[in-house]
């Protein structure tokens, strides 16, 4: 399997509660968010949210669609969220959320290992390919949520 760590850092001139609300029902992603095709709820978890599970289908640039479960394992509203995934992407991710006065600062972070045979045999030649698709993803991501919340999405970083 091929280990992979994203970064992404997205800031948006919107109120904190607002983007929270938008990461958090992922359910909500596939109108506003372009790489992500279908999100499908498993279970519902606690009252909290904590053990949904949801199955999540991707497509960004490159052509082919990833497929994961993700259980949240953490809700700390609005600064704090986390899961890991199963299927073809396992691992961990997290969303942490901050208030900088009007700005709100979303990190992602995305650790995970590939499944699928022919992800991990390209791993030593794809990897920068493979992290360009992520980033254009995410870029995606930032410019949606911008657009769903009418805010004006100041930066997208990726490390």
């Amino acid at each position: 399997m091929a280990d992979y760590t994203f970064i992404t850092v997205w800031r948006l001139e919107a109120p904190i509660d607002a983007v929270w609300d938008a990461v958090y029902q992922s359910e909500r992603w596939p109108p506003w968010w372009r790489s992500v095709r279908q999100v499908i709820e498993i279970s519902k978890g606690d009252e909290d949210g904590v053990g949904n599970v949801r199955r999540y289908v991707w497509r960004s640039r490159l052509p082919y669609t990833l497929i994961f479960e993700l259980q949240v394992t953490r809700v700390e509203p609005p600064v704090k969220l986390e899961g890991v995934s199963s299927g073809e992407l396992a691992g961990r991710g997290a969303w942490d959320l901050s208030a900088e006065g009007a700005v709100t600062v979303v990190r992602n972070t995305w650790e995970v290992r590939t499944s699928q045979a022919w992800m991990n045999l390209l791993a030593p030649v794809a990897r920068p390919v493979f992290a360009w698709n992520h980033a254009i993803s995410m870029r995606d991501g930032g410019e949606g949520i911008a657009k769903l919340l009418g805010a004006r999405l100041l930066e997208v970083s990726h490390r």
